[in-house]
């Protein structure tokens, strides 16, 4: 074939192509026949079949058609370039793939996605609340308040027992009352009294010299008078430092002082803002060695002091 020839022929295929825009478009398929309600229902619960999706065939279609028009224009001989379509099948599978890439990029992003939330969601769902603690009848509470009371070696508080039974706390007042009283009524050798801000049981006082001759078969553990007298001083003048101590009994009290305080009945409460000597009050343990409940209850000193107390401490000072 001549170049004429050739010519000829490019223009006659260059005349006769049309685009693809304005080619004309197969008729549309039939609508399938309406389904009835139930079927439509199941039809709704079953998932869409997995297939290639009509928008990515049409951008397939249209990109290797491009293809195949750039490589037609481009290509000495277009009319065979066209024949063989093979560029533009390339430029298809290209786009394919990188359509299914996408596609399986935004199914695990989706799947990330919704993993994170299942797993926030289970971090904030709240632990299971425990059942709240059965009531326990009047009978069976105080016999508890008795068995506790029978082993506590301190006083102890009206809200420490209904903690430890997992009660209410205004059922445990009245009810250490009643029994207090019940004690008392009954005649027994001892009692429930209110100590130290807790409740505790004690022999009675009338039986005191029998429970001395057990617990101190001969052995004499009381305080001396010098230690009496400087309990007696920390306990109507506290908080109360070492030297005010002295000044009041007139004599060095320091060794008599860390005697109370090695057996507790004595501690230190912190220093004075002028002299930032110490302080020192008395313990819980004084209060229930006395059977007090606070030192408000202890005897007016008044009725046993002389009428010029005050004189006699300024002069001292």
């Amino acid at each position: 074939m001549s170049d004429e020839e050739r010519r000829d022929s490019l223009a006659d295929q260059a005349a006769a192509w049309v685009p693809p825009w304005n080619r004309p478009r197969p008729p549309a398929p039939p609508e399938p026949p309406a389904l009835p309600p139930a079927a439509r229902e199941d039809l709704g619960n079953e998932r869409p079949t997995e297939g290639p999706d009509s928008s990515k065939i049409s951008l397939v279609g249209e990109a290797a058609e491009a293809a195949e028009r750039a490589d037609g224009g481009e290509a000495g001989d277009g009319g065979q370039a066209g024949d063989n379509g093979t560029p533009g099948v390339e430029a298809g599978n290209r786009v394919e793939a990188e359509s299914r890439d996408q596609g399986e990029r935004a199914g695990a992003g989706e799947s990330g996605t919704a993993g994170e939330r299942k797993q926030r969601a289970s971090r904030r769902r709240a632990a299971p609340v425990p059942p709240p603690a059965p009531e326990l009848d009047d009978a069976e509470l105080r016999g508890a308040l008795e068995a506790i009371l029978l082993v506590v070696d301190e006083p102890v508080s009206e809200l420490t027992l209904a903690q430890v039974l997992e009660q209410s706390p205004e059922r445990i007042g009245p009810l250490l009352d009643d029994i207090a009283a019940g004690y008392t009524a009954a005649g027994h050798g001892f009692e429930l009294r209110r100590a130290a801000g807790g409740w505790r049981l004690y022999t009675r006082p009338e039986y005191a010299t029998y429970v001395e001759r057990f617990v101190l078969d001969g052995q004499s553990v009381r305080l001396t008078q010098a230690a009496l007298e400087t309990l007696a001083v920390v306990a109507y003048r506290q908080p109360v430092t070492r030297s005010r101590i002295s000044a009041i009994r007139g004599v060095n009290c320091d060794g008599v002082l860390r005697t109370l305080v090695s057996r507790g009945l004595v501690e230190e409460c912190g220093a004075e803002p002028d002299s930032g000597a110490f302080l020192y009050r008395t313990t819980t343990m004084f209060l229930e060695k006395l059977g007090l409940n606070s030192v408000d209850e202890l005897p007016p000193l008044a009725p046993f002091l002389p009428d010029n107390v005050e004189e006699l401490a300024d002069a001292t000072r």
